[in-house]
C-alpha cells in the first residue's frame, strides 16, 4: 500500500519557514524563490487538511498546529540526514549500530572495554549517544539501549547485564590523619540527587551511626561524584563498578564496608529477541553480555 505522505520538497520548504519564521529566508536558504517555498506549503495545508501557517499581509506566522507539526517534522527529518550521512560510502559488508546509553556507565564502564569489540569486529561501527532517563525505544532512531531496568522498558527484551553495588570513596590524602571509622563521621559525605536515600540505606545495612545524614554537596551524576571525590571534596558513595581503575591506582581509597544493597541492575533493551536482530546488534549483544559476565566478583561487588 502507498504511504500516504507528502513531499520531501515539501516538508523541507515548511521546515525551513518554520524555523524562520519566513517564507523569504527560508526561500533563501533552499536556494528557492519565496513564490516557490509559498506554493509547497499551500500544497502541503491542502495534503493534510490543516492551516499551518496564519498570513497577515506580508507576514506569516505558525498557527497551533503548524508548531506541533514543525517540532515533528524536524526531528524526522534530522534522523533522516544523520542516517544517510551514515550510509554513504559504507561497505556493503560492513555494519553500523546506535546504542543509547546512560551516560556514567557509558564514560566509566563500557566505553573503556570497545576496543576489544573493535578488535574482535573491526567491520561494525557502534555510535553511542547518551540517555539519563528511560525512554520509548521503538521509533526512537537507536536500535538498543544500556540502561537501568525500569517499568518503561515493558515490552521490549531485557538481558541483565551488572548490578550496582555501592561503597564510599575518597581521596588517599583526607585519610592521612584520620581513621576510616572517624573519617565517615567527621568528613564531608557528597550525594546524588537522584538517590537520597544512599546514605541512609548504606548507615542501616552497615550500622554506622551518621549524624546530619542528608548534610553535604549533591550532583546529577556519579561522574561528578568521582570527580568531587579525585579532588578530595569528601566521601562518595558511588558504584563499585565505575571505580575499579581508580581504587587499583591508589587514586581512589576505599577502606569501608560495600554497601549490600542494589541500587539499579543494568541491562541491555533491545526490541526482539537476541535471536531476530541483525547481525551486528547480535554480535554486538553476545559481546556485551560476554563482558558482564566477566566482570561479576563473587562477593556481587
Amino acid at each position: 500500500m502507498r504511504r500516504k505522505i507528502p513531499s520531501n520538497s515539501a516538508l523541507m520548504a515548511f521546515e525551513a519557514a518554520a524555523r524562520h519564521n519566513s517564507f523569504a529566508r527560508a526561500a533563501e536558504e533552499l536556494a528557492l524563490t519565496e513564490g516557490a517555498i509559498s506554493r509547497q506549503i499551500a500544497r502541503l495545508e491542502e495534503f493534510l487538511g490543516a492551516t499551518l501557517f496564519t498570513r497577515v499581509g506580508n507576514r506569516v506566522q505558525l498557527a497551533p498546529n503548524g508548531v506541533r507539526y514543525a517540532a515533528q517534522v524536524r526531528e524526522i527529518l534530522d534522523r533522516l540526514e544523520r542516517d544517510s550521512q551514515l550510509a554513504m560510502g559504507r561497505p556493503a559488508e560492513s555494519g553500523t549500530l546506535s546504542v543509547a546509553v546512560s551516560p556514567t556507565f557509558a564514560s566509566r564502564w563500557m566505553i573503556p572495554r570497545m576496543k576489544r569489540f573493535q578488535d574482535l569486529c573491526p567491520d561494525i561501527t557502534v555510535h553511542v549517544s547518551d540517555r539519563v532517563e528511560p525512554f520509548y525505544l521503538p521509533g526512537s532512531g537507536v536500535d538498543a539501549a544500556v540502561h537501568f531496568e525500569h517499568p518503561a522498558w515493558a515490552g521490549m527484551h531485557i538481558y541483565p547485564l551488572l548490578h550496582e553495588v555501592l561503597v564510599p570513596v575518597c581521596h588517599p590524602a583526607l585519610l592521612a590523619n584520620v581513621s576510616p571509622e572517624a573519617a565517615l563521621l567527621e568528613l564531608p559525605r557528597l550525594h546524588k540527587r537522584q538517590v537520597p536515600d544512599a546514605w541512609p540505606r548504606y548507615a542501616a545495612e552497615t550500622g554506622v551511626a551518621l549524624a546530619n545524614i542528608a548534610v553535604g554537596a549533591r550532583y546529577d551524576l556519579y561522574s561528578m561524584l568521582i570527580e568531587a571525590a579525585l579532588t578530595g571534596l569528601g566521601i562518595a558513595l558511588v558504584p563499585r563498578l565505575y571505580v575499579e581503575a581508580e581504587i587499583g591506582q591508589g587514586r581512589l581509597v576505599a577502606p569501608w564496608p560495600t554497601g549490600s544493597s542494589i541500587a539499579k541492575t543494568f541491562c541491555l533493551v533491545l526490541p526482539e529477541p537476541v535471536e531476530a536482530t541483525s547481525g551486528p546488534l547480535r554480535a554486538f549483544t553476545r559481546w556485551l553480555l560476554a563482558e558482564a559476565r566477566a566482570d561479576v566478583r563473587p562477593n556481587g561487588g
